[in-house]
């Protein structure tokens, strides 16, 4: 005799559903990262060709564009601080340059780099057993895809799925993006910005605090996305539809990672400003209200390279990224975008473009001002897809030689 047991409903929430959400991601996402992969890829490519023809980084120093083989300038510059950082943490302290006169009195120190991408970067190099190389790279290129998903989620939102396309395929051919791909923090924080601003504008206040919160400990430019941030929870407060409480919270949390490493910084240096002391006499950043700006803006286009830190070809595709951003901002304010987007673009050129720099950093600078893409987006997604696809792919072999070599190679990123 055979006892046939009943069977026992499975709970809807205990259901595998799983692969049924898999699915639909892949085929709502999967193109857009194999669209940025590709570029990427091709772009990288190129600059890998152009640098191995030139030969020139096997004479440079290993942490200043050279190494034993091509790829390895991708680590150098800021790329070595961040691995020291991983590998040995911080000492943060000011040291005056014995008989310094110029620009440059005190010793750099690896206080001046914010501390969340070297802390994932060693957390990468204890899940894979990776050296600080790659688990560097490795932290880049994930953070480089989800900023490319965050790019297009925006750009949707605005312009429909061929924008968000365009916008993510911008964000790897922008001038600057060689970096992506590299052992530097961009990735890291364009991902956390654009997702702050998107979790704003779907009005998940929580995440954008602590999403804003992570960007704090990434880079100091961060200050424009949390005052953006507080802005548009401030607008919310108003309106009261999301009701006090989580957009209170936000702007509460938002500031959080930001001051508390200047503050930690400024505490074992003995001085609460200490960080911004660094900054000016170690690497001759500062505020200076746009003075170095206007100096390269009126030097460059009638050939003369006689300012602080000038290096002619980056100088050169620098000065046309900062009149694009400046020409391209009032079409992204005739888009009437949210208040987050636009203070947060509007701060970050000011942060950028107002302060004393190497000038040809000022295209990897402006990278975080994804909203610039809304409009360039918004205008491409009248192209075909075949031809979309076509001129994006032009800019990405071109980025090889403008957003790859002439920054790790004939400047300094």
């Amino acid at each position: 005799m055979t006892v046939t047991l009943p069977r026992t409903p499975v709970p809807d929430a205990a259901r595998p559903l799983s692969a049924p959400r898999l699915r639909t991601a892949a085929r709502r996402h999967g193109p857009v990262l194999a669209l940025y992969g590709t570029l990427k890829l091709a772009g990288f490519c190129s600059f890998m060709y152009l640098l191995s023809s030139a030969g020139a980084y096997r004479t440079k120093d290993p942490r200043f564009g050279g190494g034993a083989h091509a790829w390895d300038v991708l680590a150098t510059w800021d790329g070595w601080w961040y691995q020291q950082i991983a590998l040995h943490g911080y000492d943060p302290k000011l040291v005056h340059v014995p008989g310094a006169t110029g620009m440059i009195t005190l010793e750099g120190n690896s206080a001046a780099f914010f501390p969340l991408y070297p802390a994932l970067t060693r957390t990468a190099m204890t899940v894979t057993g990776l050296g600080s190389y790659g688990a560097g790279l490795l932290v880049s290129i994930l953070a480089s895809f989800a900023a490319a998903l965050g790019v297009y989620a925006v750009a949707e939102r605005f312009g429909g799925r061929r924008a968000g396309f365009a916008a993510a395929g911008l964000w790897a051919v922008w001038p600057g993006s060689g970096v992506e791909w590299a052992v530097y923090s961009d990735s890291l924080y364009v991902a956390l910005a654009v997702w702050t601003c998107y979790a704003v504008l779907t009005r998940h206040w929580l995440t954008a605090g602590v999403l804003a919160f992570a960007a704090g400990l990434n880079r100091p430019t961060a200050a424009a996305l949390i005052a953006a941030l507080g802005v548009a929870a401030l607008l919310e407060l108003r309106r009261r539809e999301d009701g006090v409480l989580r957009p209170l919270l936000a702007m509460a949390l938002a500031p959080l990672g930001l001051f508390g490493y200047l503050l930690w910084v400024g505490d074992r240096m003995g001085d609460l400003g200490g960080y911004f002391k660094l900054q000016s006499g170690a690497w001759a950043h500062s505020f200076d209200y746009g003075k170095q700006t206007l100096d390269v803006l009126t030097s460059v286009p009638v050939g003369k390279f006689d300012y602080l830190f000038a290096y002619p070809f980056p100088d050169v595709i620098s000065v046309a990224v900062i009149l694009l951003a400046c020409a391209l901002l009032p079409l992204l304010l005739r888009l009437r975008p949210p208040a987050v987007l636009v203070v947060y673009t509007v701060l970050t050129l000011a942060l950028v473009l107002g302060s004393q720099q190497i000038v040809a950093n000022i295209s990897r600078y402006l990278l975080p001002c994804f909203p610039l893409f809304l409009p360039l987006a918004a205008a491409l997604r009248r192209l075909s897809l075949p031809m979309l696809c076509t001129l994006l792919g032009l800019a990405a072999l071109a980025s090889g030689s403008y957003a790859g070599y002439a920054l790790f190679e004939l400047g300094v990123p």
